[in-house]
């Protein structure tokens, strides 16, 4: 790409230009003039200091061309400044008023920083349009998450208060399931907002993975064996790794989840390995897997590999995008990958900071930086 030259640069060669114009027609002109005057008409010149008709006629005449050159200067520079500053200035008014699919035009005259400033500035009014859809989107998607188990509360507690429901365990027992997805779905929005403002925290801590993994799969393993799971674990983990356990074990079961949710019936492999360098988590169902242009997006809030799943699946599209922001926290990261038995592979991986029982705590902010707690 061509870039346009400073604007100092214009301005400096503009004036440079100016000047020897000007100079070039006093000079060089006024030689020319005399020289022209003493051979074809020696009389049309004074010999006092007052100028004859004819010397008056070249000095105006002079003064005018010399006036032109800098007004042309002018103009083209001005034009080359004002006219884009005046389009931001225009579309910056327009974005006030909340018109922000505004956009300064940036015409052929534009060049320099004045051009890049209009670049710059509808870059932002683009991201500022996208962030106020994307908060558009979230708050539609947040309602429409919320409302299903709110009007089932309302519902059944309505139908329970007025007798058209007889109180009974399988009652109380579906009211707590809502009550605690609830509280799954506030969880999970309070960690993506915590994490989206930088105050989202993480008890970093000497960890026996292969043990907290153990604990996840097994509290999954009467559901997943009712729903026709064949469940395999691979677990090695022979020293303690430094993570948050509570953090990690929150992901383990949004992918277990997930796989609850959508995957077929069938083989799932939950698979831990850390190594000196790395810690990899992964769960892999057997399909009915994900397209390929869906991979890249099933992590971001409210996405699902199928739009046609709602509500009633079960999910509430934020448990990978939280799985995400943990796998950034420890310095690593979530992906997605077709597996060999056709299926998917949901993993995490970070990198290893092995610890000792005796160490010390330690915090990580948002973007995995691992600091000791004094």
């Amino acid at each position: 790409m061509k870039h346009s030259p400073g604007l100092r640069k214009q301005i400096t060669r503009s004036l440079i230009a100016m000047a020897l114009g000007v100079i070039l027609l006093s000079v060089v002109g006024t030689y020319v003039f005399y020289a022209l005057a003493s051979i074809y008409s020696p009389g049309s010149i004074s010999e006092t200091w007052i100028p004859s008709g004819v010397e008056l006629v070249w000095i105006v005449g002079t003064t005018l061309v010399a006036l032109t050159l800098a007004g042309s200067v002018a103009i083209r520079l001005s034009r080359q400044i004002l006219t884009p500053l005046n389009a931001v200035a225009d579309s910056l008014r327009d974005v006030a008023q909340g018109r922000l699919d505004v956009r300064a035009v940036v015409d052929a005259h534009a060049s320099g920083e004045t051009a890049q400033l209009a670049r710059d500035f509808n870059a932002l009014a683009e991201r500022l349009q996208s962030a106020t859809r994307e908060r558009e989107f979230w708050n539609a998607a947040v309602a429409h998450e919320l409302r299903t188990p709110v009007t089932i509360l309302r519902g059944r507690l309505q139908g329970l208060a007025e007798g058209v429901f007889s109180p009974s365990a399988e009652i109380f027992e579906g009211l707590l399931r809502q009550v605690e997805g609830l509280s799954r779905l506030i969880e999970d929005l309070r960690a993506l907002s915590l994490n989206e403002s930088g105050h989202l925290e993480f008890d970093m801590a000497p960890t026996d993975l292969g043990q907290e993994v153990s604990d996840v799969v097994h509290a999954f393993a009467a559901s997943l064996q009712a729903r026709g799971f064949d469940l395999h674990t691979e677990l090695q983990a022979p020293a303690p790794v430094i993570c948050d356990a509570i953090r990690i074990r929150q992901a383990l079961m949004a992918l277990i989840e997930n796989a609850l949710k959508y995957a077929t019936p069938g083989p799932l492999c939950v698979t831990l390995n850390a190594t000196p360098d790395f810690c990899d988590l992964s769960v892999e169902d057997h399909g009915p897997g994900i397209p390929s242009e869906m991979t890249d997006h099933v992590f971001e809030a409210f996405r699902r590999g199928d739009p046609s799943r709602s509500r009633s699946s079960g999910g509430s599209g934020l448990g990978l995008a939280v799985v995400r922001v943990i796998a950034e926290a420890h310095g690593g990261r979530a992906a997605c990958s077709p597996s060999t038995a056709g299926g998917t592979v949901f993993s995490l991986r970070w990198p290893t900071i092995r610890g000792e029982a005796s160490d010390p705590p330690v915090a990580t902010t948002r973007n995995g930086y691992i600091a000791n707690i004094m």
